[in-house]
């Protein structure tokens, strides 16, 4: 079969334009446009700390090259190195050396990156001050002193260590280096020790505008410098991997590589995944939002527009029903200048002229005939007050068999119930009937009810299995289904569902029945207990006091009776009796 848009509601073409022409469109542009920009916004941040982390990397190179550049001038310094390999006879001769060279050197302000400089030498005839000191036992036994003299071989090369400062904590950064470049007189030990500014370091690391950690490693992946308060860097070497990172950290790292000195040394800085993906999510939001009034702007107009036509050509519809019906009535407010307008204008007109014809042509005629069908009616009531009913049942039987035979299976099915039902009310040589038959009853009603309310009426039906063979009172449970139908759910416009269900609790047989209604009052629920007092005989009613008394009567005190309801929340009643296999 061929597809055809003729075949498809007003209300659904324009949905189908909708989604096809606006929605999946734009949807799918904005969506391109968040991946693109998340990632080029991503991938520049990502380069932005890398940068920023090269920085930091070279900044503490160059400081690590300014004092390395001065030990070289001290190294290969020959004024330097004679006066401090020379033997002085008396300290005046020392002093009259230093004044003329050494104090010029060791105190230009130029070194300020420098926060001490001292040359250790072991030349007893001279003044250990100003920047010169003795290698004394405590001096040798130092860890920089240990590493700065162990090169015997050759010319000797500067080495970065993390010395010990006065308070014996392992903050200070320094170049060692031994003075071997000149052959000395006497043999005598050169050491320079150049101290870096602990302020210039800190201020280094914490340059990076970021809120993360920052760790100098070593070449053995150790930690000399760290700005994470949580680490004690300064008591001794801390190896990174011992290091247990908080989840959603990311780590970057730029590694020495061309300095003899640093090689092998990294800088690594762990930063939150929020922090660093802070441009992300903003650019995130400003795209959604975007989006979103994008979408919005033209979906308030297109419904605007087709609730313009749908609306009023549903009311045609309507009243198109109506005359099917034969009501006539005209479609209110109807004037209007577009092509819907002018077609209900057409159509009201034609109804009037109906109604012109109906009341000039028909209305004497049906005039004349209403007495004859009220005396035709009148004698078939008489007729059929004297029809019995086991003729009924054999009249609905046949109505049900024709309409089987016209697949009105609905209507068949209707008929079967109702006459079910007129055969069991008129039957009640039977006091007592088993479950399965009185909820056979009750589907009966139940799918008249439905028939009735179409889709506005839903029910659930839950029974225990080991009851279907129990006996109770006939027609006990079908008035208080009876009220949730009629009572609870007919007054709701949106209709509702009726949830039934019966179980057994040991002795006891538990009969629930909830419903979605418009519930009760509190004055009808205190009349409903109010029967339970009672001792009035309710002759032939067939309603929920009725079912009480009778209970009473059956009973006595054995049975229970609760009923919750407020007003517009529904209504639940628990009716429990004993079990009568």
């Amino acid at each position: 079969m061929k597809t055809s848009l003729n075949n498809v509601r007003l209300r659904d073409k324009m949905l189908i334009l909708y989604f096809l022409a606006v929605f999946i469109p734009i949807f799918a542009t904005n969506m391109i446009f968040y991946q693109v920009t998340t990632s080029n916004v991503k991938d520049q941040r990502m380069k932005d700390i890398s940068r920023a982390l090269e920085q930091v990397k070279n900044e503490f190179r160059d400081e690590i090259t300014d004092a390395v550049g001065i030990s070289t001038e001290f190294y290969t310094d020959v004024f330097m190195n004679e006066i401090l390999d020379e033997n002085y006879e008396q300290p005046h001769e020392y002093v009259a050396a230093y004044d003329s060279y050494l104090r010029r050197i060791l105190s230009n302000p130029v070194f300020n990156s420098v926060q001490t400089l001292t040359i250790y030498v072991d030349n007893p005839t001279i003044l250990h001050s100003g920047g010169v000191g003795f290698i004394s036992e405590e001096v040798m036994e130092t860890e920089w002193y240990k590493r700065g003299n162990g090169n015997d071989n050759g010319q000797s090369k500067p080495i970065l260590i993390r010395a010990e400062s006065s308070d014996k904590l392992r903050d200070t950064f320094s170049i060692v280096r031994k003075m071997d470049y000149y052959p000395s007189l006497g043999d005598i030990t050169k050491i320079l020790k150049i101290d870096l500014r602990e302020s210039t370091i800190h201020q280094i690391f914490t340059n990076l505008n970021l809120q993360g950690n920052l760790y100098l490693l070593n070449s053995d992946n150790e930690i000399e410098y760290t700005t994470d308060p949580a680490i004690e860097w300064k008591t001794g070497s801390i190896p990174y991997h011992s290091i247990i990172q908080q989840e959603g950290m990311i780590e970057f790292s730029e590694k020495y590589t061309t300095s003899n000195y640093l090689e092998g040394w990294s800088i690594m800085a762990t930063i939150a995944e929020d922090e660093v993906f802070l441009d992300v999510k903003q650019t995130r939001n400003l795209v959604l939002w975007s989006a979103s009034i994008i979408i919005l702007i033209p979906t308030i107009i297109i419904i605007w527009m087709t609730r313009s036509i749908n609306v009023r050509i549903i009311k045609i519809l309507k009243h198109m029903k109506k005359v099917r019906n034969q009501l006539f009535d005209t479609i209110p407010q109807a004037v209007a200048r577009d092509e819907i307008g002018q077609l209900s204008v057409g159509f009201n007109e034609m109804i009037l002229q109906i109604k012109s014809l109906i009341d000039d042509v028909y209305i004497a005629d049906i005039q004349k005939k209403d007495l004859e069908l009220q005396r035709r009616k009148a004698q078939l009531n008489a007729l059929q007050s004297q029809i019995n009913p086991h003729f009924l049942f054999n009249a609905l039987e046949t109505i049900r068999m024709r309409s089987l035979m016209k697949n009105e299976v609905e209507t068949a099915k209707i008929i079967h119930s109702m006459a079910k039902i007129f055969r069991t009310s008129l039957t009640w040589n039977r006091d007592r009937v088993t479950v399965k038959e009185e909820m056979e009853f009750i589907l009966c009603f139940l799918e008249i009810q439905k028939y009735r309310f179409e889709d506005r009426l839903s029910y659930n039906i839950d029974i225990d299995p080991s009851v279907y063979t129990s006996f109770v009172p006939k027609m006990m449970f079908l008035p208080f289904v009876e009220n949730a139908s009629i009572h609870g759910i007919e007054p709701l416009r949106q209709g509702g569902l009726i949830d039934i269900r019966i179980e057994r609790l040991e002795h006891d047989m538990v009969f629930l029945i909830q419903d979605n209604g418009v519930g009760m009052a509190e004055e009808k629920v205190k009349q409903l207990y109010d029967y339970l007092e009672s001792d009035e005989i309710m002759g032939e009613r067939i309603g929920v006091q009725n079912v009480i008394y009778r209970l009473k009567l059956i009973y006595g005190d054995r049975f229970s009776f609760k009923i919750d309801s407020q007003l517009g929340n529904g209504t639940t009643m628990r009716l429990s009796i004993p079990v009568e296999e």
